[in-house]
C-alpha cells in the first residue's frame, strides 16, 4: 500500500468526480480574508466543512449509546461558525462529496490549527467504493467555548493506493453510511 500524491489525486478526481466540489490547489483567502486552507496538499486533500452543525447537549440527561442514539441530543445549528461547548462535541459533514475508488482506502486527520486549540477531528477510514459526504466530529477538549468555521479547511484525507483490488469493498457489502448526505448520526 502507498500514499498517493497530489498529481494522482488532482487526475482522479478531474476524471472520475471522486472529489466533488474540488480544489486543484490551496485556497488560503476568500473575499479578501485570510482563511483556514483546504484544497489538494503534497499527499492529501483538506476537506472543508459545511455549514450545517449538530451540537451535543446533555440538556435532556441523555445517555450516549450508539445502538439506542437519541436524536434530541444535539442543537441543529446552520450559519458561517459553531462554538462548541467546553468540553463537548460537534457533528458537521463535507462540503465535498466522495466517490472512493476500489483500490483506495483513506483516512481523515484533523488540522493543525485546529489541534493547537484543542480541538480534535476524529479519525474515520473511508472505505473502498463508500461514497457520500463524510460526517466529522469535533471534541473541544478545553474548558472554554471553541468555534469551527464553516467553508474552510477542517481535517485532511490521506489517500492510500492498494496493491491490488480489495475482495469485498464498502458498496458489495450495502455498507450502512452508503450514499449518506448531510450529516449523518449514528446507525446500527
Amino acid at each position: 500500500m502507498s500514499i498517493k500524491s497530489d498529481k494522482w489525486i488532482r487526475r482522479l478526481s478531474q476524471e472520475t468526480g471522486m472529489i466533488e466540489p474540488f480544489e486543484a490547489g490551496q485556497v488560503r483567502e476568500a473575499e479578501g480574508q485570510q482563511i483556514i486552507s483546504y484544497g489538494t496538499s503534497s499527499y492529501g486533500y483538506d476537506v472543508r466543512c459545511a455549514d450545517e452543525f449538530k451540537i451535543f447537549t446533555n440538556i435532556n440527561s441523555s445517555i450516549v449509546d450508539p445502538k439506542n442514539f437519541d436524536d434530541k441530543s444535539f442543537v441543529e445549528v446552520k450559519g458561517d461558525r459553531c462554538i462548541i461547548p467546553p468540553n463537548s462535541f460537534a457533528l458537521a459533514r463535507t462540503v465535498e462529496y466522495f466517490r472512493i475508488p476500489r483500490d483506495v482506502l483513506v483516512v481523515c486527520l484533523g488540522k493543525s490549527t485546529y489541534a493547537r486549540c484543542g480541538i480534535i477531528v476524529n479519525v474515520t477510514p473511508l472505505e473502498p467504493e463508500w461514497e457520500g459526504h463524510v460526517t466529522l466530529e469535533f471534541s473541544n477538549t478545553t474548558p472554554l467555548p471553541a468555534v469551527i468555521y464553516a467553508n474552510e479547511g477542517v481535517a485532511q484525507m490521506l489517500f492510500f493506493g492498494g496493491d491490488e483490488i480489495c475482495d469485498v469493498s464498502y458498496a458489495d457489502r450495502k455498507g450502512k453510511y452508503q450514499g449518506q448526505r448531510g450529516v449523518t448520526l449514528p446507525r446500527t
